[in-house]
C-alpha cells in the first residue's frame, strides 16, 4: 500500500495556486491504516467478524445497478429493500471503501480479490457510458442532462423525482477515492479523475443560484471528495468545484456561529460540514475551517447523548429539550456518528486537543462497536435511547440502508486515531491493543490491555531512538490517580486530565511503558439538564439488559421492508423503568463489582422500581404481556456495547423521595396517552422528514417542505402523495395534523382515488397544532388489494393543500361513511 499521510480529510499537500498558508504542513499527522494493526479485543473481533460480513455480500448484486445504467446485462440481480427502490448501487460505492478500509487494515487476500473484480467491473459500466460517467441511479442519464440543461426541481430528499441521486453518486466518488487512498489502485484514481470531470462538465454552464438549488437535495460530502481530488491531482480547478458544491444555507449560519441545526436532517448536514473544513484546510480559509469548529461544538457539547449518538428520527432536535430522546424508539443513527468521528478526526490533526479524542473515544466505544451484532455481523440503523426499549440488526443478503453501508465501513477504521505523530513525537490517544509500526523511526510498539475489564493499559517498545512518548491523560481519570512506571520505576505525574504526560528519553529495545488507569463509575445527565441518567465506567456507558415481560419473544432481526430498520415491537410504559431515588443527585454510593474477568457491576440500591401489583396494572392497561417477575431487580450493569438481542436501559430516571409519586403519575398518563395511540396506530408519516418520507414513496408536484415551531411540514400547489401501508385493511380512520393560524386553504384528500375530504383551512385553530380524523370510506379498503393506500393531497385554484404536519392511519370501532 501507498504510504501517504494524505488521509482523505487530512492531507497537508499544497494545491497549486492556493494561499500561501496552505503550504504549510499540518503538524500532528496520522499514521497510515496500514502501519496498525489491532490485537486481541472487542474492536479486533468487530473488525474480524465485519470481514466475515463483508465477503457474504454478493458482489454481483451489489455491482447489477452499475451495469444496468451502463446498458450492459448484469450477471445478479439487484439486492432488494433501498438498493432497488430508487436508491439503487448506493451500497455498492460504501463496499468499495469498506474493502479498501480492510485491506488496508488487515491485508486479508480474499478482500484485495473482492475490492479488484468490484474495480473492473466498475471500469467495465464505465467505459460503456463512455464520458465517465459511473452510477447506479436507475434512469440517471436523462436525469443529469435536465439539471445540466438547468431544469432543476429539488426538495429535501429528491432532484428531478430521483431519491437523492447526489447523495448516491457520491458514494462511488468516495469509494474510487478510498481505493487509490487505502490500497493503492491506479485503476480507482484513473476512474475518479474521469467522474470528476464529466460531473465537472454537467455544471459548467450552470449559476451559482442553480448549483445552490440542486444542493437543497441530499448530496453526501460531494465538497470534500472533489477538495480530495484538488489534493491528489494538485489541479486547482477541482478545489474551485468544492467551493460551488458546498452548500452556502448551511454555511453562512456557521460562518456567523449561529445554531440553525433544529429541525434539520443531521446527517444531511454532517457530510457538508466535513467538506468546509476540507476546503477550508487546503485553501487556507480560516472562516470555513472555523465554521467546522463550530458545528463539531454544538453538536457535541449541546446535542450529543452519553453514546457519542445524536438526532431523533434522524433530525436535530431542540437544544433545550431532549424528551423525544427518551420518548421516541428512533434514537441516534450510527451514520450520524461515522461522520462525526471523520470531522472530530480532521480537527485534532489540525488542533490536538484532547477533547476531541475524548469524544472519538465515547464514540467508537459506545455507539459503533455496540452498533455490530457481535454473533452475526449485522448492524444497527436507530439505537434507541427509550428505556426498555431494543435495536434491529441487518443481515448480509437483507437490510439494505445507509447505516449498513457505512456500518461495513466503520469496523476497519479502529486504528486511524490510536496513535499520532509530530515531529519527534508519538501520541499515544486511544488504550486499543494493537501495535505500530513507526517507519520513519524504524519503531515497533506494542499496546496490550483489556480495558474496560482492567485499568491499566502496558506498551512494549522494539528499536531504538530519542523521541517524546505523550501519553493521553484521560479526563475519566481522576487528578493525581493516573500512575506510570518505565521499565517497572515510577515517574512523577504532574499533569492533569485532558492533557498529555511527556515521556522523553533514548528509548531501548524492550523499553515496557505501563500506565495505571483507575476507573470510577459517574452519572451523566441528558444535555438538556432533565433528569435522565446514564451511567459512565472509564470509556464506557454503563446498560442494563431487561426483559421486563414474562416469556416476550421479540425478532431482532430486519427484513427486506422499508421500514425494517425501526424497531417497531411494543413499547414499555416508562414506570417500568427503576428510578434514582434520592435526596440529591449524589445517588450513586459505593457500586459492587461482581466476580468474573468481564466488567459488571451491581445496580445501586437508589434505583427503586414501584411495587409488581402497579406495574402489572399499568403493563395491563396498555395491553401488554404479563410481567416477568424479576423485571427490573438484581439488574447488573454492563457496557452497552456487549448488550445485544435485548430490551436495554441506558438511560435511567432520577427523583426526590418526596417527588417520586408525582413524577411516576405524569410519566405514566404521558406515557399511557403515547402508547394507546401507538397501539392504534397502522402506519404513520412524519411529513418533510426525509427517511419517512422516502419509506412512504413519496411523491409530488410543486411541493415545499420545513418547519415551524419545531415541528416538520410539507405543502404543495398542485399535489403530493403517499402510500400507506394497511395489511389487514384495518383502516378507519385518517388523522391529519395542521396548524391552526394556516389560513385561505383549500384542497382535497384523496384515498385510493376516493375523495375522503375536502378541507378549508382559515386560520381559526389559533397558535397551536391541532387534529382532524376523517372516515376511511369502505370503498378505499376495496381498492388496496396490495394492503396499500394510496394517499393524495390536492391544491386547490390558485391555493396551497397544507400545511400538513403529521398523517396517521388507525384502527378503531367508528363506522365507516
Amino acid at each position: 500500500m501507498k504510504k501517504l499521510l494524505l488521509s482523505l480529510a487530512l492531507s497537508s499537500i499544497a494545491i497549486a495556486g492556493c494561499s500561501e498558508k496552505s503550504k504549510v504542513p499540518v503538524e500532528m499527522a496520522p499514521f497510515p491504516l496500514d502501519q496498525v494493526r489491532l490485537l486481541e479485543s472487542p474492536f479486533k473481533h468487530a473488525q474480524d467478524k465485519n470481514i466475515e460480513y463483508i465477503l457474504a455480500m454478493d458482489p454481483d448484486r451489489l455491482l447489477a445497478p452499475y451495469l444496468k445504467e451502463a446498458g450492459l446485462a448484469p450477471k445478479a440481480d439487484n439486492y432488494g429493500n433501498w438498493e432497488n427502490t430508487g436508491l439503487d448501487g448506493h451500497i455498492g460505492g460504501h463496499y468499495i471503501t469498506a474493502l479498501s478500509l480492510a485491506w488496508a487494515a488487515t491485508s486479508n487476500e480474499q478482500v484485495k480479490q473482492r475490492l479488484d473484480y468490484m474495480l473492473d467491473e466498475l471500469k467495465r459500466a464505465q467505459d460503456k457510458n463512455g464520458n465517465g460517467y459511473l452510477s447506479g441511479v436507475p434512469g440517471g442519464k436523462a436525469m443529469w442532462d435536465e439539471l445540466a440543461a438547468g431544469n432543476i426541481r429539488s426538495d429535501l430528499f429528491t432532484l428531478n423525482e430521483k431519491w437523492v441521486p447526489l447523495y448516491n453518486i457520491h458514494k462511488v466518488y468516495a469509494g474510487l477515492r478510498d481505493a487509490y487512498i487505502y490500497a493503492d489502485s491506479q485503476h480507482a484514481l484513473t476512474m475518479l479523475i474521469a467522474l470528476s470531470d464529466w460531473s465537472a462538465k454537467l455544471i459548467a454552464n450552470l449559476t451559482d443560484e442553480q448549483v445552490q438549488l440542486i444542493l437543497k437535495s441530499e448530496h453526501g460530502g460531494l465538497n470534500e471528495v472533489y477538495a480530495d481530488v484538488a489534493d491528489i491531482t494538485g489541479d486547482k480547478k477541482y478545489l474551485e468545484i468544492a467551493r460551488r458544491l458546498s452548500h452556502r444555507e448551511i454555511l453562512t449560519p456557521l460562518e456567523q456561529h449561529q445554531d440553525k441545526l433544529t429541525g434539520l436532517h443531521a446527517n444531511t448536514q454532517i457530510p457538508k460540514v466535513i467538506g468546509y473544513k476540507r476546503v477550508g484546510d487546503l485553501a487556507g480559509d480560516k472562516s470555513w475551517q472555523a465554521a467546522a469548529a463550530y458545528f463539531w461544538n454544538e453538536v457535541v457539547e449541546h446535542r450529543t447523548v452519553a453514546i457519542g449518538g445524536n438526532s431523533v428520527r434522524e433530525h436535530f432536535h431542540p437544544t433545550d429539550d431532549f424528551t423525544p430522546m427518551v420518548e421516541d424508539v428512533e434514537g441516534p443513527e450510527t451514520c450520524n456518528t461515522y461522520n462525526m468521528l471523520k470531522l472530530t478526526r480532521m480537527l485534532y490533526l489540525s488542533e490536538p486537543q484532547t477533547r476531541y479524542v475524548r469524544y472519538y473515544e465515547r464514540a467508537i466505544y459506545n455507539h459503533i462497536l455496540s452498533s455490530q451484532n457481535p454473533d452475526t455481523g449485522g448492524l444497527v440503523y436507530f439505537t434507541p435511547m427509550r428505556p426498555n426499549h431494543y435495536r434491529m440488526y441487518s443481515q448480509p443478503q437483507d437490510a439494505m440502508w445507509c447505516c449498513v453501508g457505512s456500518g461495513i465501513e466503520n469496523h476497519s477504521k479502529y486504528g486511524e486515531m490510536i496513535y499520532a505523530h509530530r515531529g519527534d513525537a508519538l501520541y499515544v490517544n486511544l488504550f486499543i491493543p494493537s501495535t505500530l509500526n513507526w517507519e520513519q523511526k524504524g519503531i515497533q510498539l506494542q499496546q496490550e490491555n483489556h480495558i474496560p475489564d482492567t485499568e491499566s493499559t502496558a506498551i512494549t517498545l522494539t528499536g531504538s531512538g530519542k523521541f517524546t512518548l505523550q501519553l493521553r491523560y484521560p479526563a475519566w481519570v481522576k487528578e493525581g490517580e493516573l500512575a506510570i512506571a518505565v521499565n517497572g520505576k515510577p515517574i512523577t505525574v504532574t499533569e492533569t486530565p485532558g492533557s498529555y504526560v511527556a515521556i522523553e528519553r533514548h528509548w531501548q529495545d524492550g523499553d515496557r511503558v505501563e500506565v495505571h488507569l483507575p476507573m470510577h463509575i459517574e452519572a451523566e445527565q441528558l444535555p438538556d439538564q432533565s433528569d435522565y441518567f446514564a451511567l459512565t465506567y472509564g470509556p464506557v456507558v454503563l446498560a442494563a439488559k431487561t426483559q421486563p415481560f414474562a416469556g416476550e419473544h421479540l425478532n431482532y432481526f430486519a427484513d427486506n421492508s422499508r421500514m425494517g430498520h425501526i424497531a417497531s415491537g411494543p413499547m414499555c410504559p416508562q414506570e417500568l423503568t427503576p428510578t434514582f431515588v434520592s435526596e440529591s443527585r449524589d445517588f450513586l454510593g459505593n457500586l459492587e463489582r461482581l466476580p468474573g474477568l468481564e466488567l459488571r457491576l451491581a445496580a445501586p440500591d437508589s434505583l427503586q422500581l414501584a411495587d409488581m401489583q402497579t406495574l402489572q396494572a399499568s403493563a395491563s392497561f396498555s395491553g401488554l404481556p404479563q410481567l416477568n417477575p424479576q423485571a427490573g431487580r438484581n439488574l447488573e450493569l454492563i457496557p452497552f456495547f456487549r448488550v445485544h438481542e435485548s430490551r436495554y436501559t441506558l438511560y435511567w430516571p432520577y427523583s426526590t423521595p418526596q417527588g417520586l409519586a408525582e413524577k411516576q403519575q405524569q410519566r405514566e398518563t404521558e406515557d399511557r396517552a403515547r402508547m394507546a395511540l401507538a397501539r392504534q396506530t397502522i402506519d404513520k408519516v412524519a411529513p418533510g422528514e426525509q427517511q419517512p418520507e422516502a419509506d412512504h414513496f413519496f411523491a409530488g408536484s410543486d411541493t415545499e417542505a420545513g418547519v415551524h415551531l419545531g415541528r416538520h411540514w410539507r405543502h404543495t400547489r398542485d399535489w403530493f402523495s403517499y402510500q400507506l401501508k394497511d395489511p389487514e385493511q384495518e383502516a378507519h380512520r385518517l388523522r391529519i395534523t395542521y396548524y391552526g393560524l394556516d389560513s385561505g386553504r383549500h384542497f382535497r384528500i384523496l384515498a385510493n382515488d376516493v375523495e375522503i375530504a375536502e378541507v378549508e383551512l382559515d386560520g381559526s385553530g389559533g397558535d397551536d397544532f391541532f387534529d382532524v380524523d376523517y372516515l376511511v370510506p369502505v370503498e378505499v379498503l376495496e381498492k388496496s388489494d396490495t394492503g396499500t393506500i394510496d394517499l393524495r393531497f390536492e391544491a386547490g385554484e390558485n391555493s396551497l393543500a397544507g400545511g400538513i404536519y403529521g398523517v396517521r392511519l388507525l384502527r378503531g370501532k367508528n363506522e365507516r361513511s
